[in-house]
């Protein structure tokens, strides 16, 4: 009977489970929750994810604090966010050069970056610029390309880290143009962009969000962009394409996600949030003046632009022959 007692006991908490887990579901949020940024304070990362922790938060009702994590080119903050509970509290900065770059120029990635996430939106599609120190006599693309030519491995690019899109965007160059440059991994773009200022490095391959304020300050002269056409920002400035370097004339992506096994009730609840932040006039001119695009996508077309970008970035990596880390 006593046997009989605890057996009964134990099925009516496991049929209380599913009830309560629901109703944590329902009352989410119910604390503030952290947004894992997997590089260095001023990169675009961090810019981005800075205006959407402010926007969502306000969206969703709770606040959103922001927590850098940077190295290995966003390797190290993206591995972290994967072993977080998949409870809702901690979100992580989805980026393309962490989530697609990073995992397919490694030989044993430390995290696979569709089976352990939960895709939530893309938040922006960011152009990459090339900028030079203000003072550096580089003038245009193709005199770096000259002076890379004359001068093999002498000059430099400063990178996010191993792995990382502007490490990429350096061996791309390379490989394009029959040039070898000098790579130098930092621990994010705001520091390498700190060197390049310094005049201890020559080259960086960014994104408009952590250079645009520099290259509009005159501390930094941008000499190429991703896009479609030039920018109204830089209307001077031609794309990758006009000056001969077509294959690197895309922009990036920056989205928002999660640990794999989000709640299926919190991820409608935060991809709602999102759209409305996405919507939000405020947030949207912020994005604007950052010279990227607001590009709102629901949890399942985010989750193929993560799949179809890291198919695309594993052919391109075998294709320019890139030895893996």
């Amino acid at each position: 009977m006593k046997r009989l007692k605890s057996l009964l006991s134990l099925a009516l908490c496991a049929a209380a489970l599913p009830t309560a887990h629901a109703q944590g579901s329902a009352s989410y949020p119910e604390r503030p929750i952290r947004l894992i940024v997997p590089y260095a304070v001023g990169g675009a990362t961090d810019v981005i994810g800075r205006v959407m922790a402010r926007y969502l938060g306000e969206a969703v009702g709770q606040s959103i604090v922001v927590e850098n994590r940077p190295g290995a080119g966003g390797s190290t903050g993206a591995q972290y966010a994967s072993k977080q509970p998949a409870d809702g509290y901690t979100l992580v900065m989805m980026v393309e050069s962490s989530h697609a770059v990073n995992p397919n120029v490694y030989a044993k990635p430390p995290y696979d970056p569709v089976k352990d996430f939960t895709p939530i939106t893309n938040i922006a599609n960011v152009p990459g610029v090339m900028v030079v120190n203000a003072a550096a006599p580089f003038k245009t693309a193709q005199e770096v390309i000259e002076a890379a030519r004359a001068n093999p491995a002498r000059l430099n690019y400063g990178s996010s880290g191993n792995g990382g899109l502007s490490h990429l965007s350096g061996a791309l160059f390379g490989s394009t143009t029959k040039t070898q440059l000098t790579h130098v991994p930092y621990k994010g773009l705001g520091p390498a962009l700190n060197d390049l200022m310094a005049g201890q490095i020559d080259v960086v391959f960014d994104n408009m969000p952590s250079s645009g304020a520099l290259i509009a300050g005159k501390q930094l002269r941008a000499l190429a962009v991703s896009s479609p056409q030039r920018l109204a920002q830089l209307p001077q400035v031609p794309t990758y394409a006009e000056v001969g370097l077509k294959p690197m004339n895309d922009m990036s992506w920056y989205g928002l996600g999660a640990p794999a096994g989000l709640d299926p009730v919190v991820l409608k609840k935060l991809a709602a949030a999102a759209k409305t932040a996405l919507e939000n006039p405020a947030l949207v001119k912020t994005i604007e003046q950052q010279g990227a695009l607001v590009d709102y996508q629901t949890p399942q077309q985010f989750r193929a632009t993560v799949e179809k970008s890291n198919q695309a970035w594993a052919r391109l990596i075998k294709d320019i022959g890139f030895e893996k880390l």
